[in-house]
């Protein structure tokens, strides 16, 4: 909705796992915000006066070994996502994605023939309970509970096919396949827009995802 300003509702195993991480990370950052502000205030607001004092070896092997433990905190769940994210083992369903100025076209390549558009529904066609620039006129329908592989690409410029909450953002670049795996773990619509600048409609060629029962 209008006043959302977190992350979206996760769909996907994956998105659950990013957005652990991401809280995980905050709160990393809030300690070392709170820490280090209060230390620039109480040195703002205190006079220290030491006659002899020329180093602190201590401290400084302190506050060096600290933050490189702090990022190492941060470094290993993060390449432990990207090494799953990457990850297809036996896909059941190949779906192909291909982006152009500006819509999207799908091909359902486990089935002989089966290809559609998917062009934005206008705003002058749009019924009172759809949604303004997320509506197309032929969504994607997958079944939930299923290891979807997505296949990538574009005809024309880049685009970038991209559902928030199933944390997917993936590059569809002319003359180039890019995959992404895709489960979804409960039904319901699911929209996304490209989030590449790719030309003047490039905000009217949005992403629909029906996930449905097999």
């Amino acid at each position: 909705t209008w006043k959302t300003l977190m992350l979206q509702d996760s769909a996907s195993p994956l998105m659950e796992q990013l957005m652990f991480f991401h809280d995980h990370t905050m709160m990393i950052l809030i300690i070392i915000t709170i820490l280090i502000s209060q230390m620039l205030i109480s040195m703002i607001f205190n006079k220290f006066i030491h006659r002899y004092l020329l180093e602190g070896q201590l401290i400084e092997m302190i506050w060096t070994i600290l933050p490189a433990i702090t990022l190492i905190l941060i470094a290993l769940p993060s390449l432990r996502l990207l090494y799953i994210m990457d990850e297809l083992n036996n896909p059941m369903i190949s779906i192909k994605s291909i982006g152009h100025q500006w819509y999207w076209s799908y091909e359902y390549s486990d089935y002989k023939n089966l290809s559609f558009d998917s062009y934005m529904i206008p705003t002058s066609e749009l019924k009172p309970f759809n949604f303004r620039l997320l509506e197309v006129d032929n969504q994607m329908i997958i079944p939930f509970k299923t290891h979807i592989r997505l296949i990538v690409t574009s005809a024309d410029v880049i685009h970038s096919w991209t559902i928030p909450s199933l944390g997917i953002k993936i590059d569809g670049t002319p003359g180039r396949l890019n995959q992404a795996n895709m489960y979804i773990n409960r039904t319901g619509i699911f929209y996304g827009q490209c989030s590449e600048i790719c030309g003047a409609n490039h905000s009217f060629m949005p992403i629909m995802i029906e996930s449905i029962s097999p």
